[in-house]
């Protein structure tokens, strides 16, 4: 191609490189400026630009006009088959679908966790309730010291207004340590798991039985419950994630025992993860509504029952039609 034909080429061409470089511009500010007949219009230009660019490749190789189209053409290619990136996607597919679904394969050993915890609680509750003096070495020494404020009818759950900030990053902290705890116990054939979460149920279910003999049982609860199912929920997950590791030790099947483990590694650390901004969500609720004197509690009781109905809705329907990739 001569120096005459560039040029006629460029003349002949230029209306349509510049249409396309004006709505790529505008593309690259908000896409939603642009109207359904424009979108169309977009992807007519660009495949135009396309074409003239092989010419020009061909032709002109090293020319200007093959550098500028050459860029134009990347410019549309970026704009049009932009998507989420990499990263985004991932994480989106993790939240819709692998989280829910790793937890619904593994139910059995959630709800197994949830027992060690509960059967405990209610054991520790009727004793504590029925005998009192029980909780002098049914809790551990450092709760032991709550007792004569209990005996008095008074909580420990008051948060000063300025200390709510720390309370609630010191709260996620020590659930998120409980949980990793529970979760790291399957390394010990599930043991440490096992005793986590019976620990944990005598706790909760000590000082249960105890607030409710005098009377502030109510009280208590109308301070757990806002956040409560969150972090009960995610303590049962944490602990199945324990005796899934825990049970592949002890009956690895099929599999090698290194092989079963590694398996069963894999789909306790996507439950784990999903434990962590749970607990986060939990800390602030009990960082910051919980204590909160101001909120009536049946607005308490009622964010407990919302955020549970949300939580297993996502949990138990979540993902259920998307097949994975």
């Amino acid at each position: 191609m001569r120096h005459m034909n560039v040029e006629k080429f460029y003349q002949s061409r230029q209306t349509t490189w510049k249409q396309l470089s004006d709505l790529l511009d505008r593309c690259q500010k908000n896409t939603k400026q642009l109207s359904p007949e424009e979108v169309k219009m977009v992807g007519r230009l660009y495949r135009e630009v396309t074409s003239d660019l092989a010419l020009a490749q061909r032709e002109i190789p090293r020319h200007r006009v093959t550098v500028y189209l050459n860029q134009l053409v990347a410019r549309g290619h970026a704009v049009i088959y932009q998507g989420e990136p990499l990263a985004w996607r991932r994480l989106k597919r993790y939240v819709v679908y692998t989280f829910p679904a790793t937890f619904r394969q593994n139910l059995l050993f959630v709800v197994v966790a949830a027992l060690l915890l509960v059967v405990p609680a209610l054991l520790a509750g009727l004793l504590t309730n029925w005998q009192p003096e029980a909780a002098s070495w049914l809790l551990p020494a450092q709760v032991q010291e709550l007792i004569p404020q209990i005996e008095d009818r008074e909580l420990w759950t008051k948060i000063p207004l300025n200390d709510r900030p720390g309370a609630s990053a010191f709260i996620m902290q020590n659930n998120i340590r409980v949980s990793f705890m529970a979760f790291g116990g399957g390394m010990t054939a599930g043991l440490l798991t096992v005793y986590a979460m019976i620990f944990n149920g005598l706790l909760l279910g000590g000082l249960t039985g105890l607030t409710a003999h005098y009377d502030v049982g109510f009280e208590l609860w109308t301070f757990v419950i806002g956040h409560g199912v969150i972090e009960l929920t995610t303590i049962f997950i944490a602990g199945g994630s324990g005796l899934m590791i825990g049970w592949a030790i002890v009956h690895p099947g099929l599999y090698r025992r290194r092989d079963a483990v590694k398996v069963s590694a894999r789909q306790a650390l996507i439950l784990i993860l999903g434990c962590v901004p749970l607990l986060v969500v939990a800390g602030i609720i009990e960082g910051f509504v919980s204590p909160n004197e101001t909120i009536p509690w049946p607005a308490k009781w009622g964010a407990g029952l919302v955020t549970g109905i949300v939580l297993y809705s996502y949990l138990l329907l979540a993902g259920r039609h998307q097949a994975p990739n």
